[in-house]
């Protein structure tokens, strides 16, 4: 936390190149994985993940690090990109690309599971691109990005338990809509 801040300084007071790349090589592969599992595409991860990096850079002024750690507020940021890549995409369905780029996302330990689940997850993906854009957020930044309640609600300047109660909700119409699937 303490480099990204020296970061972030070096970027906004002097506009530092080297500070920037520093900053975006820190999180590319952490973003790149966020945005690959939501829109299954190695060619859309990839381009979401660069508009991500230079929106963010673009962006660190109206960064707070009282608010959230720039961690949860990048997620953030990415969410709002993946979000935007449905709606203009008319929430098509995903499709996952080859099996040696869907393992290069794996741990080797997760990657039997993630195969068999990631019809499943497409499907659920579908769902929740249906939800308003809020509702949206808080479900990508607990499910991809692991973000903790506290976190979200920060990031979100809201109550955390509007967020626990906004995201158990999610959950219920999820499994409500696919108690079948197990």
């Amino acid at each position: 936390m303490e480099q990204e801040l020296k970061w972030i300084h070096a970027i906004v007071r002097r506009g530092s190149p080297k500070a920037a790349d520093a900053l975006v090589r820190a999180y590319y592969d952490e973003i790149y994985k966020f945005v690959y599992w939501q829109v299954g595409n190695r060619e859309d991860a990839l381009d979401v993940t660069q508009e991500c990096m230079i929106s963010a850079l673009r962006s660190l002024l109206s960064y707070d690090p009282e608010k959230s750690g720039f961690r949860t507020w990048l997620h953030r940021v990415a969410s709002h990109k993946v979000i935007d890549l449905r709606r203009k995409a008319g929430n098509v369905q995903v499709a996952a690309d080859t099996d040696a780029d869907v393992q290069e996302m794996a741990d080797a330990e997760d990657f039997t599971e993630q195969i068999q689940n990631r019809e499943l997850l497409e499907r659920v993906e579908q769902f929740v691109c249906g939800m308003s854009p809020s509702q949206q957020e808080v479900f990508r930044l607990r499910v991809y990005a692991g973000c903790s309640f506290p976190e979200i609600a920060a990031a979100l300047a809201e109550p955390e338990a509007a967020v626990k109660a906004r995201y158990y909700r999610m959950i219920a119409a999820v499994r409500k809509e696919f108690r079948d699937e197990g």
